[in-house]
């Protein structure tokens, strides 16, 4: 299936032209700024705070990772003891005959300690993983967040070019009520009327102008809110690119939209990266049940001998491999390992609830897309047949054949139409892009 290209009339560039225009002549000039969708994407999410945030939260999460990676290299510890020794008292025989040899005054201690860890069970493996698969699930937030950012921007996006529309229509339409007026008091003047015709025309024509007034309001509303999360001056009055509008694009099967959310989407790979970090913590729970190697060397450089307290250096080193295993273990970590594993199989539920909800989502976007392709060509139609109804209704009101009412009636009708005609546009492009975030590539 494929977009219907939509080909702007001359009245409707010129429309929109005036509608600029219109909004340029106001009592406080005001700055104009072009905007394409790229370029709306580009400044959101280079300017989103939100983002900013992530990319925070990733290089935390990659600081993390670096810290994990740490624990491989070797522990390295100098010593420096220095103090004051007391009078020590020997007791010859039993706790008699007590006798107080001479030893030195002070006493130092130099010493230097290396240890390098050689085996943790997978301890330190599985924590440099974990760090890893940690600064992943943030890389996908950011995907995630990125999406939701670019998804929000557009609404608003699409929202001016419905209000620009609506300008351009109510500004033709009070143009077109001018001129009704004109002839209505003609016609009262030649006694074909009442007065009450030239009052309900009026009455019009002002609701008329306040709706336009409320309008352009919304479209300098909407500019500012943009203006302000793309990070710009906002005075500026946004001008969306209507070709948007007459893109042609390709819709591929649902089957393949399906296929590819489950391969690429940021939050069903999120949830891929929590099973396997649910995993690699069941590793690490377990590395608790392993031994732990480590090679070690000291060398120590010590006063007064610690054996007679005599006032002469003494020098030690020692290497060696120390294993350890931990025997409290075996008893007290089962219940962790269980829970360990339970929280596996949640992980895993939550991979294919979410894989029902992706299919949820792309259901709708793929029909609610193909409805709003459907209720563009029928409201093109309806379009017609109003502009066609309201020239009829205008004509047999000159000539007195039907009242004001019919005519004014005729009028609401097609207004109403010509707006509903830009919103099912706007909305075709929507549930495009909805179509595109829900597949992952947005």
């Amino acid at each position: 299936m494929y977009w219907k290209v939509y080909k702007p009339s001359a009245i409707g560039l010129l429309g929109a032209l005036f509608c600029v225009s219109s909004m340029q002549a106001q009592t406080t000039p005001v700055d104009s700024l072009f905007l394409t969708v790229d370029q709306l994407f580009d400044r959101g999410v280079r300017n989103s705070l939100l983002l900013q945030a992530d990319a925070l939260k990733e290089k935390a999460a990659g600081e993390r990772t670096q810290t994990a990676r740490s624990a491989q290299l070797p522990d390295l510890q100098v010593g420096l003891k220095g103090g004051y020794v007391g009078q020590p008292t020997v007791f010859q025989h039993g706790l008699t005959d007590a006798v107080h040899p001479d030893v030195p005054d002070w006493s130092q201690n130099y010493a230097v300690d290396f240890a390098q860890p050689l085996y943790q069970g997978g301890k330190i493996h599985s924590g440099i993983r974990k760090a890893g698969l940690e600064q992943e699930l943030a890389s996908l937030q950011t995907e995630t967040d990125q999406a939701e950012v670019k998804l929000g921007l557009l609404e608003q996006y699409l929202n001016l070019f419905s209000l620009y529309r609506k300008d351009e229509v109510l500004t033709r339409n009070i143009e077109e009520s001018e001129r009704r007026l004109h002839d209505i008091v003609r016609m009262k003047q030649e006694g074909l009327i009442t007065n009450n015709d030239v009052l309900r025309s009026e009455m019009q024509l002002t609701n008329d102008r306040l709706s336009l007034q409320e309008t352009e309001n919304s479209i300098t509303l909407v500019s500012q809110h943009l203006d302000i999360l793309l990070g710009q001056d906002e005075n500026l009055l946004l001008i969306p690119d209507t070709a948007l509008l007459f893109q042609a694009v390709a819709l591929e099967t649902y089957e393949d939209y399906v296929t590819e959310a489950f391969a690429n989407a940021p939050g069903q790979k999120q949830l891929r990266k929590q099973t396997e970090l649910a995993q690699n913590d069941v590793r690490l729970t377990r590395s608790a049940l392993l031994p732990s190697v480590s090679l070690y060397a000291s060398n120590t450089l010590a006063r007064p001998l610690s054996r007679t307290l005599e006032d002469m250096y003494n020098n030690n080193w020692n290497v060696g491999m120390a294993v350890s295993v931990s025997l409290s273990a075996f008893y007290k970590n089962n219940h962790k390992l269980k829970e360990s594993k339970l929280a596996v199989n949640l992980r895993r539920n939550a991979e294919e609830r979410n894989m029902q909800t992706i299919r949820m989502n792309v259901r709708t976007a793929y029909l609610r897309h193909q409805e709003a392709l459907r209720q563009v060509e029928a409201l093109k139609l309806s379009v017609r047949q109003a502009e066609e109804n309201y020239r009829i209704m205008q004509n047999r009101y000159l000539s007195q054949l039907v009242i004001l009412t019919d005519l004014l009636d005729a009028n609401s009708v097609r207004l109403n139409v010509e707006l509903q005609l830009t919103t099912a546009r706007t909305r075709v492009i929507y549930t495009y892009y909805q179509l595109q975030k829900a597949c992952g590539r947005l």
